[in-house]
């Protein structure tokens, strides 16, 4: 009988040899919707800041988030099919379908921090279907710029994904093996709590953490 198993992925820099978020604000810089001078700076800083667990969240999403409530969303799914084949399908990592494949009878979950806009059609290429991920609040068919609930973020994620699996009647513990792969320190709250946390192409600090607790590091590249 096959043991019930639940896996689960982060995305960027995981699955992905880049941060959907940060190409998602480059993509727009590049299509001349956000001012170069102003946006560009700020996104690599906070891109930083998040590498090293300095991020101060709420600053990140005002403004990650704001250019999504300045337009329609036919506009903003527009521009998605554009980053989807010109920043995204080319920085999947070589080894990232192989890896999902490999759990393929297991519960997969890609659970990212960043925003649902951005990754459910990077989950959806993935061939992933269930996502968790920051949402973000709507009013009338379009975005208002902020968050809606916990976002998807250090606890938030053990949150979230205790949300999710409540919506399904189950726990954590229900499964009889949980896998987490991830590269970032900021998902140790979550890595701790499953019976399976692997490092993929971890930070310094995750690296660290991995050698010292005896968990796997692997490269998908």
């Amino acid at each position: 009988m096959h043991t019930r198993t639940l896996a689960l992925f982060d995305l960027d820099e995981t699955l992905l040899a880049g941060d959907s978020d940060y190409e998602w604000g480059q993509f727009l810089v590049d299509e001349g919707v956000l001012d170069r001078s102003v946006y560009e700076a700020r996104n690599k800083e906070f891109y930083e800041r998040y590498r090293a667990g300095t991020l101060d969240l709420q600053e990140f999403l005002d403004f990650q988030l704001k250019p999504l409530s300045w337009f329609s969303r036919e506009k903003l799914d527009a521009w998605h099919r554009g980053f989807m084949a010109t920043r995204i399908l080319p920085i999947i990592r070589p080894g990232a379908r192989a890896l999902l494949d490999r759990h393929r009878d297991d519960v997969r979950v890609i659970i990212t921090a960043t925003n649902r806009f951005v990754t459910e059609p990077i989950a959806q290429a993935l061939g992933v279907t269930n996502l968790v991920a920051t949402e973000l609040e709507a009013l009338d068919g379009r975005y208002t710029g902020r968050p809606r609930g916990t976002p998807c973020f250090r606890e938030g994620k053990v949150q979230r994904l205790g949300e999710w699996l409540a919506e399904r009647g189950e726990r954590l513990a229900d499964y009889e093996q949980s896998w987490f792969y991830s590269d970032s320190m900021n998902d140790a709250p979550l890595l701790s709590l499953v019976t399976n946390p692997v490092a993929v192409h971890p930070d310094d600090r995750l690296r660290a953490r991995a050698e010292q607790a005896g968990w796997p590091v692997i490269s998908l590249d």
